[in-house]
């Protein structure tokens, strides 16, 4: 295991630029129904980076990323407290679409705006040379990162996991929709989780 690099207690001047750019995007602002807010944080320092789908309406007032029900339950799975998890020099925090993208009439939010990931994401990657893990929460993530490679389901993505080691680790994603699919593949929390908090402890 390689050694900790000296965390940064601000981002490096690339880094910074295109998070200003980030944080100031209007790029899809009609589609969104409760304006734009990019929520996401880094510091060049970070060697875990996590991806999930998009802020819901209690992160978007806050500011605050997987600042719910389903952050706490990642924390859970991750065996992290808040100040661990909310440390950006370790852990760099950068869904696939930054801002609320609204209420689906079926139930739940809508998917991640898709002009927000292949916008953002290879700029932040390039200015974050130090990541070694990828925690792709969720389908969009996995979709985005593993293209071809990714399975026909999540579940498929997830049961083959190791395929996608040391650079990924797919989950599911934590928020209540899960329950049922937690209670159907206990084999998550007796084989990933484990893997899952070995990697991220050593690598933060």
């Amino acid at each position: 295991m390689s050694e900790n690099p000296p965390l940064s207690s601000s981002p490096s001047p690339e880094l910074a630029e295109v998070l200003k750019g980030a944080r100031a995007c209007h790029l899809c602002e009609e589609h969104l129904p409760l304006g734009p807010r990019p929520v996401l944080r880094a510091q060049s320092s970070a060697r875990v980076m996590i991806v999930g789908q998009a802020p819901g309406t209690k992160v978007h007032e806050s500011g605050i990323p997987w600042n719910d029900a389903s952050g706490d339950r990642l924390r859970e799975w991750l065996d992290l407290d808040s100040d661990s998890f909310y440390d950006d020099g370790r852990i760099a925090i950068v869904p696939m679409g930054f801002c609320y993208p609204g209420r689906n009439p079926k139930g739940g939010d809508n998917p991640p705006r898709p002009e927000c990931a292949p916008l953002w994401h290879p700029p932040l990657r390039a200015a974050l040379p130090n990541v070694e893990l990828i925690l792709l929460v969720g389908q969009y993530a996995q979709g985005f990162y593993l293209g071809k490679s990714k399975k026909k389901t999540l579940t498929e993505t997830v049961r083959n996991w190791r395929e996608y080691q040391p650079d990924f680790l797919p989950t599911p994603h934590p928020s209540w929709r899960s329950t049922m699919w937690l209670k159907k593949n206990p084999w998550f929390e007796k084989e990933v989780l484990p893997e899952l908090r070995l990697r991220v402890k050593a690598l933060i």
